[in-house]
């Protein structure tokens, strides 16, 4: 990942520690992800659940979800923490015109 913005020159890290937001939004999505499928296949094939499909989308989804996920909810929690804290002239490169 670029370390700023190409267009402002903004830090995308801009503190340190400042992805520990981005992984606990990816780490929501992802468990929900996961909540909601193994209770559509539970529900959809009751009484008789097959452990086997269970077992093997879950699988699938906690793989799949957090790496496919996870550049979106660096951009979510930038967004975030932009809203919360504002970008002073300092944080941007000195070359963009405000």
């Amino acid at each position: 990942m670029a370390e700023r913005c190409p267009r402002c020159g903004l830090r995308f890290e801009r503190v340190e520690g400042h992805w520990t937001g981005a992984l606990g939004i990816n780490t929501i999505v992802s468990f929900g992800s996961l909540l909601l499928v193994m209770l559509i296949i539970f529900l959809t094939t009751q009484p008789d659940v097959p452990a086997g499909l269970l077992l093997g989308m879950a699988l699938v989804v906690a793989i799949v979800v957090p790496v496919a996920f996870f550049p979106l909810s660096k951009t979510l929690w930038l967004a975030i923490d932009l809203q919360m804290r504002p970008p002073g002239r300092a944080e941007v490169d000195e070359s963009f015109s405000w």
